[in-house]
């Protein structure tokens, strides 16, 4: 794909955000002792914790920094996966479960020591992440949460109806929890903050330079692009929900197991001081159990960034607009006029349990997928352990529970039908726990 007139998605980010590092592309051939596909947080994570061991590493981007996923979500920092709880986990992978839990409970912290580490100016605020429940039975899943992530470990506290109407303003929910450690970036500011620590830690990043194929050759990988190619001894993959998009040759494996889901978000205009003072007062992130989510946090120009999603023909923009608006004022009735000055879209990396996926793709290579929509503090945290398996460090330490890929059936009819998957959630939604 020629990548030369692909534009930037028009999201507040990239409205807001100053402009990352002027990049190369990738021409003729190249050698490096890492290979990185995919400019994300995980592969820019992974960059600096390699270039702090002194690792020689190269990334090669299709586009730019943070133009995927990684600088089109909403930026809350979620120490937790968005269904499976701790139990889940280590019974699917056990010793490499425990050590994936430990990593996610401890994920938003990494990601803004990380921040305050390299100074990266990100609009990082740690004020804590809050789940509230949408209805008196789902308080079962607060509970479950609560005590599950307490046992191992995790600063989460139960919260009442009455907790709640205080933290965020508002009647609409019953109790939930919340965990200390969460929070809220920019994530288009810490991709290219992130990108620019990796240049001054001696880093190499390449842009605009799709991959086509990659192979083993000896015991060298050679990732090749239109015009030129790179030669490494490791090979990390991590471009997630992206994987399939640019060359349905790059890895095939990992594009069919992960489903692309079209997230859109918005950004209200700056909320007044008054509005503020009652909702969400604390500037915590939130996102709620519905499986229809409803999600919101603010910015540091103080807009209510938040989203939704639409099924069907028409305007899905203006559709959204409206939809979104409405329900605003019926969670928070104070809020006063609403008008959103941005609105944009991007794919989420979903799989079918809600588990990501880490996979050995051959000597000395791996890669992983499957955010689920909690990808920002896993994505970061993540590339620590992905540096530390291609510096030789026993799978034993890492929070790397390696499986094979398992394609989903039919993919692509999936991928046609899974929006409409937002219908049977609204039906879900409105029932009550029993």
């Amino acid at each position: 794909m020629d990548t030369a007139n692909v534009p930037w998605p028009k999201s507040l980010w990239a409205g807001v955000t100053p402009p990352g590092p002027d990049l190369p592309e990738l021409t003729g051939p190249v050698e490096a002792d890492v290979v990185v596909i995919g400019a994300g947080f995980t592969g820019l994570s992974t960059a600096l914790h390699l270039r702090e061991a002194g690792v020689d590493v190269a990334v090669i981007e299709a586009m730019e920094p943070g133009w995927g996923a990684s600088g089109r979500n909403n930026g809350q920092v979620i120490p937790t996966l968005s269904r499976p709880d701790p139990e889940d986990i280590i019974k699917r992978y056990g010793a490499a479960g425990e050590r994936l839990v430990g990593l996610i409970r401890d994920s938003a912290s990494i990601l803004f020591d990380l921040t305050r580490r390299y100074q990266i100016q990100a609009e990082a605020e740690q004020n804590g992440w809050i789940q509230p429940v949408h209805s008196p039975g789902r308080i079962k899943i607060a509970e479950r949460r609560v005590r599950q992530w307490s046992k191992h470990g995790a600063p989460v506290e139960l919260l009442s109806r009455e907790q709640m109407r205080t933290l965020l303003g508002s009647d609409a929910w019953f109790g939930g929890f919340w965990n200390k450690t969460g929070g809220h970036i920019n994530p288009l500011a810490l991709a290219r903050g992130l990108a620019r620590v990796v240049l001054e830690q001696g880093g190499r990043i390449y842009a605009r330079s799709p991959v086509e194929s990659y192979e083993r050759k000896g015991d060298r990988w050679i990732v090749r692009t239109k015009n030129g190619e790179i030669s490494a001894r490791s090979l990390i993959v991590a471009t997630n929900a992206y994987t399939g998009e640019f060359s349905k040759q790059l890895s095939p494996g990992i594009a069919s197991e992960v489903m692309p889901v079209l997230s859109w978000q918005m950004a209200t205009q700056p909320l007044s001081d008054e509005a503020r003072k009652t909702i969400i007062p604390g500037r915590q992130s939130m996102s709620d159990t519905h499986g229809e989510l409803y999600f919101a946090r603010y910015d540091a120009r103080n807009r209510l960034v938040t989203g939704g999603n639409v099924v069907g023909l028409g305007d899905k923009t203006e559709r959204l607009k409206v939809m979104v608006a409405e329900r605003l004022k019926r969670l928070w009735p104070q809020i006063g006029d609403i008008k959103f000055d941005y609105v944009w879209n991007g794919y989420v990396g979903m799989t079918t349990d809600f588990l990501p996926r880490m996979h050995r793709l051959g000597p000395n290579a791996y890669g992983w997928t499957g955010c689920n929509g909690r990808g920002v503090a896993l994505s970061v945290a993540l590339g620590d352990e992905f540096s530390k398996v291609v510096r030789g460090l026993p799978e034993s330490e890492l929070a790397l529970p390696f499986s094979e890929p398992v394609p989903i059936a039919a993919h692509g009819l999936m991928r046609l039908l899974a929006p409409f998957m937002l219908l049977v959630y609204r039906r879900r939604d409105a029932k009550e726990m029993a």
